[in-house]
């Protein structure tokens, strides 16, 4: 599915979320707080955003990208500022770096695409260095509220109808809403964090409550 809707990929979500993805990445890069010379790993990489990201924010820095879909990498790695990012294939449950790998860990909706959140972030926190920094955003249930419904038409009609005229795959663009409405809260991710071993964790919401940055320190 997301190898199909690659091309078009980081236009949608510039799309679905009025430009504002841009700017949390910038945030999740921020609380990574990379220095010079530093290790940054980000997992379910994409097309890169993050790790350009941090490459922008920290030039000296090193940023791999590691990712299940080979596709969304290949577009990654034609942007601009692509052939800086080590690009890796790899299995986020199953992460092929030896522990302590990384100064920082940081993803993009990744944990609500894999079928075990804990795994997950059991891996991430094995390849972090001790004091390294986890950084993650992802999507969270929408609040109740009276805004609610305002969001569900986003979500279910204007989502999926932008997905079939962009990237002609109106099948990924209604998983990807759905996928949104069915996550764990951002209260529940922060308790996976803790119960990996991750300290000092927080979260903060963003767009009426349907993002959330997430941070820890091992």
């Amino acid at each position: 599915m997301f190898a199909s809707i690659a091309p078009r990929y980081d236009l949608m979500n510039r799309l679905m979320t009025l430009g504002q993805d841009r700017t949390w990445r910038r945030e999740v890069v921020r609380r990574a707080t990379l220095g010079e010379g530093q290790r940054l790993l980000d997992v379910g990489t994409g097309t890169g955003d993050i790790a350009l990201e941090a490459l922008r924010q920290a030039p000296g820095a090193l940023a791999v990208g590691a990712d299940f879909t080979p596709g969304m990498m290949r577009a990654g790695r034609s942007r601009a500022g692509g052939a800086r990012v080590r690009w890796v294939v790899a299995d986020a449950l199953h992460l092929p770096f030896a522990g302590g790998s990384f100064d920082a860990v940081a993803s993009g909706y990744l944990l609500r695409n894999v079928t075990d959140v804990p795994q997950a972030l059991a891996e991430q926190h094995r390849v972090l260095r001790s004091k390294g920094r986890f950084v993650c955003l992802d999507t969270t249930p929408p609040p109740r509220s009276i805004l609610r419904p305002f969001i569900h038409f986003h979500l279910h009609v204007m989502i999926p109808l932008m997905g079939r005229v962009i990237t002609g795959s109106s099948a990924a663009y209604t998983y990807l809403p759905d996928s949104t409405e069915a996550f764990l809260s951002a209260e529940i991710i922060a308790d996976h964090l803790r119960a990996v071993g991750l300290r000092a964790v927080g979260f903060v919401r963003r767009m009426l409550g349907t993002m959330a940055i997430h941070w820890g320190v091992k």
